[in-house]
């Protein structure tokens, strides 16, 4: 293979990886908007968590969090792309830390899927459930501390316990759709 054949695959793969995470950070947006609210909770139901899992799961830990870094970013730029569609004003929500939470969560979830570590649909599973915990204990920790007055008590029943079933679905079919989005990534590199 020629030195300008191999620069050609380095480049295009390099291209196929930030449109993955573009697309990631995307889809993301756009699950954001699929949104329920709860009238015991300032935090909404949104099929974010779905498509961070899976932007783990698919990408691999670096890349999903960077789709997460992405989506993260143009909102705190002021792309209205939260689920309030709020923007930069987004940080001053009680439900901004899960923001930050959606970087950790896809990372983790990406880490312990890796093929080496997780090759198995189970074990994709447990990684997904890794993700979702690694988000909660981010969102959470923002909401009890900066707007519960640090009652843990109150963050928990407010941040974590309205969403554990919905989340251990979206988990689920994170696991299971994952398989094919990594093989479909696969033959796009």
């Amino acid at each position: 293979m020629s030195v300008i054949t191999l620069r050609a695959r380095v480049l295009q793969q390099l291209w196929v990886r930030i449109l993955l995470i573009l697309a990631f950070a995307a889809f993301t947006a756009l699950t954001a908007r699929l949104r329920v609210d709860l009238p015991f909770t300032p935090v909404p139901i949104t099929l974010q968590v779905l498509a961070v899992l899976l932007a783990g799961l698919v990408l691999g830990a670096r890349a999903g969090a960077a789709s997460q870094i992405v989506y993260v970013l143009a909102i705190t730029l002021g792309a209205p792309l939260d689920a309030g569609g709020l923007g930069t004003a987004v940080w001053l929500r009680p439900s901004a830390g899960y923001l930050p939470g959606f970087i950790a969560g896809a990372f983790v979830a990406g880490y312990l899927a890796a093929p080496k570590r997780m090759p198995t649909r189970a074990r994709r599973f447990i990684a997904a459930l890794a993700g979702v915990l690694t988000i909660y204990l981010v969102g959470a920790t923002w909401l009890t501390v900066g707007f519960l007055g640090g009652n843990v008590t109150a963050g928990i029943m407010q941040g974590v316990i309205p969403f554990i079933g919905i989340d251990l679905v979206k988990a689920f079919v994170a696991a299971v759709v994952a398989e094919s989005g990594a093989a479909l990534v696969k033959q796009w590199k």
